[in-house]
């Protein structure tokens, strides 16, 4: 029996760092970065709080009390 991939058409994707059009395939390992220094760069972001996820705050106000079960 001869298994074959149904779709062999690679994926184009946009870096999200600086929209390069890449393949997601093994040919960018950093995927879905173009490259080491954009991903680096996306990192850095979140590191500085450049990037958030937005929600409630659970660092002050309702909630907080069981934090202090952890000291």
């Amino acid at each position: 029996m001869t298994v074959t991939k149904a779709n062999t058409t690679p994926r184009i994707m946009a870096c999200p760092t600086c929209k390069k059009s890449i393949e997601w395939s093994d040919k960018y390992p950093e995927r879905p970065f173009c490259s080491k220094r954009c991903q680096q760069i996306d990192f850095g972001d979140w590191a500085e709080e450049r990037n958030v996820i937005a929600g409630a705050d659970v660092t002050s106000g309702e909630g907080t009390d069981d934090f202090d079960e952890w000291d």
